[in-house]
């Protein structure tokens, strides 16, 4: 059997320039240690401060606290804000009451997947689309523009944090009290921190318990981060990025990687999403109505890969084969340090979907064996404990 130990490769940089937007806690990242940022978003977005090992197990044995200001809201207000919300996914939202969150798709005439969103619903008529990366913006004012809906759509000047991990609820009862522990799961609420204006949510894209912080006045980026910080520190609180690993265990997707423009609903296994039905339509339903009577022809699964564990994640997409032919490719796979196994997501035809299938997969340092397994391997957590420790008390 080929090695499974990818060799060492050169790690280029990337530069810093005023075409890229920074966040409001780009500067507190920096002093936080941050050694590498990409783009998302047209934002810089931290993506190591020590390792990817080291910050999972902080992230699932304690709490942890992410810019994730990349994630740029998509305002929509006015008396048709509802109407236009409708257009856009597939879900029925007027079930989605204010105060709320869900999760949507949103998709085009194809049936395709534009992009995926957190949708956090204030009023009867003013809603934020929290997306993956990709221009939600442009796409939701394009609907918008000659729909004749009575609608705005802008991006407001919102940044989020993320503060994830087992030990989250302490740290955010810490900063806002009871509130914070009778936040229902998926839960939101306007509030302040000492004068710093905030959405609070029980939101996030960890697999375990979490909170988002949306600033809304970024003038307060150094404020708010240290002020998380300081909160934190008796729960002994790490700054990382989103973690591919607990992302991949959770069974979390993510934009480009595992959801494709091509890919529809039914190909990633999301129909629960789906309110084919619901009342004034929406862009891509008859699309989506064929393919729920003939059939998805590709599904994405989850796969073990046999093997020495994965030093990374992968780069770049792994070509797939059954019995020699190539019929699709792993989207995104790493070593599970919990699991002791190699977890990922392949895009293969149904026919290949059943779970046990066999398949070949050709990584860059040589061939692996997968098999096709059940996801998610470890699921949310979605319960707050019912009994937290004492203020001040230390995670072990």
């Amino acid at each position: 059997m080929a090695s499974q130990s990818a060799p060492q490769s050169i790690q280029p940089g990337i530069s810093i320039g005023p075409r890229v937007r920074k966040s409001p806690f780009f500067d507190a990242t920096l002093r936080s240690g941050a050694q590498m940022f990409t783009v998302y978003n047209q934002t810089y977005l931290p993506t190591l401060y020590t390792d990817p090992v080291d910050e999972y197990w902080k992230l699932v044995t304690g709490v942890t606290l992410w810019d994730v200001a990349c994630q740029r809201q998509v305002e929509i207000t006015g008396p048709d804000a509802l109407r236009l919300v409708q257009r856009l996914t597939p879900r029925d939202v007027s079930r989605c009451r204010p105060g709320h969150c869900w999760y949507v798709l949103l998709t085009g005439e194809d049936g395709g997947i534009v992009n995926d969103a957190v949708l956090l619903r204030f009023e009867d008529d003013r809603f934020w689309l929290s997306p993956g990366d990709g221009d939600v913006l442009l796409w939701t004012q394009g609907v918008a523009v000659d729909s004749g809906f009575d609608v705005r759509v802008s991006e407001p000047d919102v940044s989020p944090l993320q503060l994830q991990g087992p030990y989250s609820p302490h740290v955010a009862q810490a900063l806002f009290g009871d509130a914070a522990l009778e936040l229902p799961y998926y839960g939101l609420l306007q509030t302040s921190l000492d004068g710093i204006p905030l959405v609070l949510s029980r939101t996030g894209w960890s697999g375990e318990l979490g909170y988002e912080l949306f600033l809304r006045d970024s003038a307060h980026g150094d404020r708010l981060w240290d002020a998380v910080m300081a909160a934190g520190a008796p729960w002994r609180i790490a700054p990382i990025a989103p973690s591919t690993i607990r992302s991949i265990e959770g069974g979390l997707l993510s934009y480009v990687a595992d959801i494709a423009r091509t890919d529809n609903p039914f190909t990633l296994g999301l129909e629960r999403l789906l309110d084919l039905d619901k009342p004034g339509g929406f862009i891509g339903q008859e699309a989506l109505r064929r393919i729920a009577a003939e059939g998805a022809r590709r599904r994405l699964v989850g796969v073990e890969l046999l093997g020495e564990p994965l030093r990374t994640s992968n780069e770049h997409f792994w070509p797939v084969s059954h019995r020699g032919v190539r019929v699709g490719h792993v989207t995104r796979c790493t070593y599970s340090p919990r699991l002791q196994k190699n977890i990922g997501f392949a895009n293969v035809p149904i026919a290949q979907a059943a779970e046990g299938t066999r398949l070949g997969v050709d990584a860059p340092f040589g061939p692996l064996q997968a098999t096709v397994c059940a996801w998610p391997w470890v699921p949310a957590e979605k319960r707050l404990p019912e009994r937290l420790q004492p203020d001040g008390a230390q995670a072990p």
